[in-house]
């Protein structure tokens, strides 16, 4: 690939799933790359803050609590809901598992189904022998992609300017950005976190696949040999990319699956000790009426427990969040544009 320029730098910024879509940066990393823990803990202290400033705020509130029935009330419904939980995750958990149970022929098939596709796409490496890591697998095809770009650029002529000139000069500059961009993220990624999964997001081969076809079938007769032949590779690269995507991007739920089924099931044991805990050994009638920060008692006592209480729905919303986030943003596969912002390029693509 081409080295990197002051100007390539900010065509990378460009290039990712964050820019793509116009939002907030902050809400798109809060959503996709933080550490799901932590985004758990900052769900945990947002909510307990929450309850406090409601106890602090409405008048009558330690009151309320030391009625008693409402504390009742509310930790039974948290019990049944715990219970629930670890119903679901544990379907969940049947669901992830019947997907790697199978006859002999059936394994047989993917088996064979996942050969003949490293195959394919080793025929487009150095190697002759695709990597079976998943980063460096995905890092070894952006590689070729962004190599076959160059090879693009070099096999047209650079004071050509016609349409059919520098419609191949901007899709083989996007896509070698893009795969540097990819490339440097990938370095060092291992698989099981989010890293890998989102340099592979933020490689957008659908709308350059899209415009690679275009430009062959429009402007294809008026490209010397060379050039068409290195745009049908090019091609072909991109449209390998979308399977070996959305394969990496399944094991990554089925990982994500697995993980939130074991933080979930761990987290349940302490949730349900402490509001099993409220509902026999606390009494709101005999707890102090303030405490040294100047809340009442009970009423901190049962913001705090409400807070540990719900814990397994946190973890359970930090994972979804992401996991919903992806699948939104990779509905489909292959060179469909689905978002809005995704639509509007592609149509100034086509006009200009």
């Amino acid at each position: 690939m081409s080295s990197e320029t002051t100007d390539d730098a900010g065509a990378d910024a460009a290039e990712s799933m964050a820019e793509r879509s116009e939002g907030d940066t902050t809400l798109a990393y809060l959503l996709l790359g933080a550490d799901r823990r932590l985004v758990t803990l900052g769900l945990l202290v947002g909510l307990f803050a929450a309850l406090l400033l409601v106890a602090v705020a409405v008048p009558g509130a330690g009151a309320a609590v030391r009625a008693g029935d409402p504390v009742e009330t509310l930790f039974q419904a948290l019990v049944g809901a715990t219970v629930t939980g670890v119903t679901l995750v544990l379907t969940l958990n049947q669901l992830v598992l019947s997907q790697e149970l199978g006859a002999v022929g059936d394994q047989r098939e993917r088996m064979e189904d996942a050969m003949a596709f490293r195959a394919d796409v080793a025929d487009h490496l150095v190697d002759p022998v695709a990597p079976a890591e998943p980063s460096a697998f995905l890092r070894a095809m952006v590689t070729a992609t962004g190599d076959q770009a160059d090879r693009l650029l070099d096999a047209v002529d650079a004071g050509r300017d016609d349409e059919a000139g520098r419609g191949v000069r901007d899709l083989a500059e996007s896509v070698d950005t893009a795969a540097r961009l990819a490339s440097g993220s990938l370095s060092g990624a291992t698989f099981g976190r989010f890293t890998v999964v989102g340099a592979a997001l933020d490689f957008e081969y659908s709308r350059k696949l899209y415009r690679a076809r275009q430009l062959r079938e429009a402007h294809g007769d008026q490209l010397p040999d060379e050039a068409r032949d290195a745009l049908a590779e090019l091609e072909e690269l991109l449209r390998l990319f979308g399977p070996a995507r959305e394969q990496f991007k399944t094991l990554y739920f089925r990982s994500e699956l697995v993980d939130l089924s074991r933080l979930v099931l761990v987290a349940s044991l302490p949730s349900l000790v402490v509001t099993v805990s409220v509902l026999a050994f606390f009494e709101p009638t005999t707890a102090p009426l303030a405490t040294p920060v100047g809340i009442d008692a009970a009423a901190l006592v049962v913001c705090t427990a409400t807070a540990l209480a719900l814990l397994p729905f946190l973890i359970l919303l930090s994972y979804v969040l992401r996991i919903a986030t992806v699948a939104g943003r990779t509905l489909s596969i292959g060179p469909f544009i689905l978002r809005e912002t995704d639509r509007e390029a592609t149509t100034e693509t086509d006009t200009g």
